[in-house]
C-alpha cells in the first residue's frame, strides 16, 4: 500500500507556464511581461474555480524569483523554486483571505511588507479568495497596493470579482481566466489516465469533461475518484460514472421520456418508481430529466449538432432523434417549462415524493395538455369577462372584416358546398350578394344573455393571480369558492390531503394569500380554507346573484353588431321570394366565412359557432 498518496489534482498541478491548460491569452501576456521586464506591482486574477488562477500565480512567482531568472521557464530545482512548490513561506507568502479577512490581518501584512526579501528578488503576496476581505481590510491595504515598497508584488485571486472594491481593481492589472474547453480537458485527462494506467474509455473522459463546468480541478478530482474502479478487464464507462455520482443513466431517462411522450401515465409511474427505488432523490430525477429535455429540444430545433453540445454519443443521438419525429417543438418547450416549475416546487415542499409523482403525471398528459393550454387561457379570459367579443372570431383567428352601414344586398339561394370557397377580391363599391350560409353564420341569434356571476368572475381572477402553476391547477380541480369579497374569502376543498396543504397552517396557503393581495390593494380581512359544509350553497347563490337556471330568459332585443339577432324563417322567406332586404352592418368586402354544417341538430350554423354557443349556453331562435 502506498503510504504518501498524493491526489491527482495536486500531483499534476502545472509547474511551468507552458503546462497551463488553456488560458493562452494570459500565458502570452505574462511571458511577454517577463521578457520585456515590465513587471507590475499588483495583479488581479479572476475567473471560475479550477481554471488555474492560483497555479498561474505560483508559476509567475517562480519565474520572477528563480535563481536563473527572471525567466519564462523556471528551473524548478533551485531553492527558491522548491520553496514555492512546497508552499514554504519565505519570500512568497500565500494567504487565504477567507480565514484572514479582518483589518488586523491586513495590518499584519502591511507591517511585514516593509521588510526586504530574504533571499529572492521579490517579496510576493498571493492572496486567494480576496473578495472575502472586509471593507475595512480592503481600505487598510489600499495605500499599500497603490504604492508598495520596492520589490513587493501582490497577486490577488478571486472567483467573485464583483465583490472586490473598485478602488482595489483600478490599482491592479486584471486577467480574466476563461472556462477550459471540453476538448482541452478531455485531452489532459487522457494524458493523466495513460500515465496512471487508468483503464477508461474516451467517451467516459469526454463525459467527465462535459460535467466539470470548465474546471480542470473538478474533472481531475473525479477521475481520481473513478480510479478506484480501475480494472484491467473492463474499462470504466459512462454508466460507472452515473452510478458513482448518483445520476440517471441515458436508458432510464429514455424510458421515462418515452412514456411521457406517449401520454402513458401508468407506464411513466412504473418507470419512475423503479428509478426512485434505486435511491435517486426526487430533485436529482427532475434535474436530470430537465437536462435530457434540453438535449431533446436542441436536437429538434437545430438538428445535427456536435456531441459536445448535447452531451450524447452518436448512438444516443440516433435513439433520441427517432423519438422526436412524432413530437413538436412547442410540446418540448411545454415539458421543459413544467419540469422547471416542479424543480422549484420540490425545494419548498416537505413531501418531495408527492410532488415528484404529480410532476410526472402532469407531464405524462402531454398530448392533452399542449392542445388545451391555449383553450384554457381563452376560457380564463372569458370567465373574467374579457373575451366576450370572440363570438365573431373566424376559424383562422383573424379579426372580423370592416363593415359598411346601410348597404343594400340582394341575397340569392346558393348551392351548399362541402368545402370553404376561396376568397375572392371584390371592389368595395360593388354590392355583395351573400349566400344563405353567409347570412346565417355571421348573424347568430341568442335566446338570452348570460347573467354576470360575481362569484365566478372573482374566482377566475383569483386563479389567474396564483403564481405557482401546480397550485393553480390543483385549486382549479379541487377547490370550490363559497365567498370571495374584500371582507372575507371562503374556499372549500374536498380532498383531505390537499386541504391540509392549503389550510391556513399548510405550506401552500401563502399562494392563496399572495393572490388575494394582488386582487385587493388592502388584502382580504379574513381567508378561510375548509372542508365543505351544508350551508355553502346558500352563501354561493347569495353572492352570485340570481341563478341563470332559475331566472327566466330575457326577451330578445336588438343589439349592436357584436350580437345581431335575426330569425331564420325571415331570412329563408326573403331568399325564396328574392326580395331585397336592407341589412345593417353588412361587410365591405367578400370576407371568408365558415361553411354551414347542416348535419347539426341545432340548426344551420358552423362548427365554430356551435362551440361558442355551447360555451355560453346559448340557443338559436327558430
Amino acid at each position: 500500500m502506498e503510504k504518501n498518496y498524493i491526489p491527482l489534482y495536486r500531483k499534476y498541478r502545472p509547474q511551468a507556464i507552458e503546462q497551463i491548460v488553456g488560458q493562452e491569452h494570459i500565458k502570452k501576456a505574462l511571458a511577454n511581461a517577463i521578457q520585456m521586464d515590465r513587471i507590475s506591482h499588483a495583479y488581479l486574477f479572476t475567473g471560475p474555480r479550477g481554471t488555474g488562477k492560483t497555479s498561474t500565480a505560483r508559476i509567475f512567482a517562480k519565474s520572477l524569483n528563480c535563481e536563473s531568472g527572471p525567466t519564462i521557464s523556471p528551473c524548478g530545482d533551485c531553492e527558491n523554486c522548491r520553496n514555492i512548490t512546497n508552499s514554504i513561506p519565505i519570500d512568497v507568502i500565500e494567504i487565504d483571505a477567507a480565514s484572514n479577512r479582518s483589518v488586523n490581518d491586513a495590518d499584519e501584512i502591511i507591517q511585514k511588507v516593509a521588510l526586504a526579501p530574504v533571499q529572492s528578488r521579490y517579496k510576493i503576496y498571493i492572496i486567494d479568495e480576496v473578495h472575502m476581505l472586509t471593507n475595512q481590510a480592503f481600505n487598510a491595504l489600499l495605500k499599500t497596493l497603490e504604492e508598495p515598497p520596492k520589490n513587493v508584488i501582490f497577486i490577488l485571486a478571486t472567483t467573485e470579482v464583483h465583490k472586490v472594491l473598485d478602488t482595489i481593481k483600478s490599482r491592479c492589472q486584471r486577467f480574466d481566466f476563461k472556462r477550459i474547453t471540453t476538448d482541452d480537458i478531455a485531452k489532459h485527462l487522457r494524458y493523466i489516465a495513460d500515465n496512471e494506467k487508468i483503464n477508461i474509455t474516451d467517451e467516459a473522459l469526454s463525459y467527465i469533461a462535459q460535467n466539470s463546468a470548465g474546471g480542470m480541478r473538478d474533472s481531475i478530482a473525479l477521475l481520481d475518484q473513478l480510479s478506484v474502479l480501475n480494472s484491467s478487464d473492463e474499462a470504466i464507462s459512462v454508466d460507472d460514472i452515473n452510478s458513482l455520482l448518483g445520476r440517471l443513466s441515458f436508458d432510464s431517462l429514455t424510458s421515462l421520456f418515452n412514456a411521457i411522450a406517449d401520454s402513458n401515465q401508468n407506464g411513466a409511474l412504473e418507470v419512475l418508481n423503479g428509478i426512485y427505488n434505486q435511491g435517486n432523490e426526487p430533485s436529482q430525477i427532475l434535474s436530470n430529466l430537465l437536462e435530457y429535455l434540453r438535449n431533446a429540444l436542441i436536437l429538434k430545433s437545430v438538428g445535427d449538432v456536435s456531441n459536445s453540445v448535447v452531451q450524447l454519443n452518436e448512438e444516443q443521438t440516433r435513439i433520441l432523434k427517432a423519438k422526436l419525429e412524432n413530437l413538436e417543438t412547442h410540446q418540448l418547450v411545454s415539458l421543459i417549462d413544467k419540469c422547471a416549475t416542479y424543480v422549484k416546487e420540490l425545494k419548498l415542499t416537505s413531501n418531495p415524493k408527492l410532488w415528484l409523482d404529480v410532476a410526472i403525471l402532469d407531464m405524462s398528459n402531454l398530448a392533452q395538455n399542449t392542445k388545451l393550454e391555449d383553450l384554457q387561457r381563452r376560457i380564463s379570459m372569458l370567465e373574467s369577462g374579457e373575451g366576450v367579443k370572440v363570438v365573431h372570431t373566424s376559424p383562422y383567428n383573424t379579426p372580423p372584416a370592416p363593415v359598411k352601414k346601410t348597404e343594400v344586398m340582394k341575397p340569392i339561394k346558393p348551392e351548399v358546398k362541402p368545402v370553404i370557397e376561396e376568397k375572392k377580391e371584390v371592389p368595395v363599391e360593388q354590392k355583395v350578394q351573400p349566400s344563405e350560409d353567409d347570412v346565417l353564420t355571421d348573424t347568430v341569434p341568442m335566446s338570452k344573455v348570460a347573467t354576470p356571476n360575481a362569484l365566478k368572475t372573482s374566482w377566475a381572477k383569483l386563479l389567474e393571480n396564483i403564481s405557482s402553476f401546480p397550485s393553480r391547477a390543483i385549486l382549479k380541480q379541487q377547490a370550490v369558492p363559497v365567498m370571495i369579497t374584500e371582507e372575507q374569502i371562503i374556499l372549500t376543498i374536498k380532498n383531505p390531503s390537499w386541504l391540509k396543504q392549503f389550510a391556513p397552517d399548510g405550506s401552500k396557503h401563502s399562494s392563496i394569500v399572495e393572490a388575494v393581495n394582488k386582487m385587493y390593494s388592502s388584502g382580504a380581512k379574513k381567508i378561510i380554507v375548509r372542508a365543505p359544509e351544508s350551508g355553502d350553497e346558500a352563501i354561493r347563490k347569495e353572492q352570485a346573484g340570481s341563478s341563470e337556471d332559475e331566472s327566466p330568459a330575457p326577451a330578445p332585443k336588438p343589439v349592436k353588431q357584436s350580437e345581431p339577432i335575426v330569425k331564420k324563417e325571415d331570412i329563408v322567406q326573403a331568399v325564396e321570394a328574392k326580395e331585397e332586404i336592407e341589412v345593417e352592418n353588412a361587410p365591405d368586402d367578400d370576407s371568408e366565412l365558415p361553411v354551414i354544417n347542416k348535419s347539426k341538430s341545432s340548426g344551420y350554423h358552423s362548427d365554430s359557432v356551435n362551440m361558442v354557443m355551447d360555451l355560453f349556453e346559448g340557443k338559436f331562435i327558430d
